[in-house]
This record gives structure tokens, sequence and C-alpha cells, in this order.
């Protein structure tokens, strides 16, 4: 096929100047059809050229780098790769089948491994991307997103839920308890119960332990949803969680841990 050509949308004159030469460096056969500043003329570039990858910055005057996406979406346009500042969007991007999510500033070897994945999708069959690529490009998106988090960065931040053939991104904070259910661990948020195939030990050790507490062999609540801790007429504790009808039991051995609240 001939060389590969991309249009890079970045609102700021020197970062997309930044990229355009980091490309030229990383992957010197892609050709630049055109760098814009804002979504509408993202779009319109996309209708003049053709370009087969896009590098879009998130944040744009008119239009986001998120709406234009969607506005392409099944048309047979080009691959996506975002481009931006502000790792929170990183879910977002995975929801418009990005092939990547770069975080600023942008260094050689992270744009090459970006650029190694882009090479593959453009010679990868029309099916589209196989589930081992899949896994690694969500495990990638949720190391960006985490990478920049502060001080429990090293924790979990989304866990992945598969059901049939999509993957369910869920973000660690929106958790409002789990439970082990045999070799699956069930995840209680506010939209429902999603299952993942990992023990309740092997989780917990990857979860903030100033956020999610033991508090039975087989539970894990986050904190932040505990509205109250009760002594039922035996003696047993009981948790009341925001948005749950039903009460968590608190076992003897973790008893401890509510006996203040």
């Amino acid at each position: 096929m001939p060389n590969p050509s991309a249009l890079i949308a970045e609102d700021e004159t020197n970062l997309a100047l930044a990229l355009k030469d980091a490309l030229a460096r990383v992957w010197p056969e892609l050709r630049i059809v055109d760098v814009v500043g804002n979504g509408p003329a993202a779009i319109t570039a996309v209708d003049q050229h053709a370009p087969d990858i896009m590098f879009l910055d998130i944040r744009m005057p008119g239009l986001t780098g998120l709406q234009v996406a969607e506005r392409l979406a099944g048309s047979g346009g080009p691959l996506v790769v975002f481009v931006t500042a502000y790792n929170e969007y990183a879910v977002q991007a995975f929801e418009r089948e990005a092939v990547d999510y770069l975080v600023k500033p942008v260094n050689d070897a992270r744009l090459a491994e970006t650029v190694e994945r882009l090479k593959k999708r453009l010679t990868a069959p029309a099916t589209g991307a196989d589930s081992s690529e899949l896994g690694r490009a969500l495990d990638l998106i949720m190391r960006l997103a985490g990478g920049a988090s502060g001080p429990s960065s090293s924790y979990l931040q989304f866990l992945r839920a598969g059901i049939g053939d999509t993957v369910r991104i869920i973000p660690v904070d929106e958790v409002i308890y789990l439970q082990a259910q045999d070799k699956y661990v069930s995840i209680y948020t506010h939209d429902g119960e999603d299952l993942i195939r990992i023990s309740l030990k092997e989780l917990a050790d990857q979860l903030d332990p100033n956020l999610f507490v033991q508090v039975h062999r087989s539970t894990i609540v986050n904190m932040r949803s505990v509205t109250t801790a009760d002594r039922d007429f035996t003696g047993r504790v009981m948790l009341t969680l925001k948005g749950v009808k039903d009460k968590i039991q608190v076992s003897r051995q973790y008893a401890h841990r509510f006996s203040r609240m």
C-alpha cells in the first residue's frame, strides 16, 4: 500500500508542530496532509484529504475531539488517536473506538508504541482488531488513565468486565462493593452488577486500602458508599450502603473497623 497519510487537529500551534516533528522522527514514511486548529476544520479536512489516521486533541474550539470522532463514526473514516493533557477522557476515547490515547507531552518512545499499533491496524483484515489486541489497548488506556492521578496511581483506577464480545470499563470510584462468587467477583455499581474472573484476594491487593475495606471473607466495600454501621439484636454489625437496598453483614473478624461509627 502507498505511504499512509495523517491529519493533526490541535488548537495550540506549538504543540501541533511538536507532534508533527515527532512523527517525522518516529514514522518518516507517514504523510501529514494537514494541520488544523478546531473541530469543524478537522471534519472538513477529513472530507478533503481522506487521511488514514487522525491525531485529535480532545479540547478544541467549535467541536471537541470526542464530538469530531462521533461525527465520523461508522463512515469508514480514519483511525483515531486522541492526544490530550487530560487523562480523565481515556474511557470516553475507548468508547469512540480510538486506536490509542496519548497524554501530553508526548515523548518519542511512547509515540513509537502508538505507531506500531497503527501499522498493525492499517494492515489488519477489515474485520477489525482481535480480542488480544483489544485487551492490550484496554490495558494501555487504563494505565494511562491512572498514570497521573497522584499518590494512589499505583492502585487500580478501572476494572474490565467482559460481556460476550463487549468489554465494559468500570471506574473504580463508581464501585459500591465487591463480592466473591466462586472463581469470579461480582462488582456492584449504581448501574447494576458485573462479573470479572479474578479472586477477591488478588483484586484486593490492587485496590486502595484507604478506600476499599474488607468486611467479610467474601466482601469488600467502598468506604465512600457506607452511610451507617448498626448492630442488630444479635450483635452483628450491618452496613447501609448508598443506593443498596439490602444491608451488608460485617463478620466478627472485621467488626472492630466500625466500632466507632
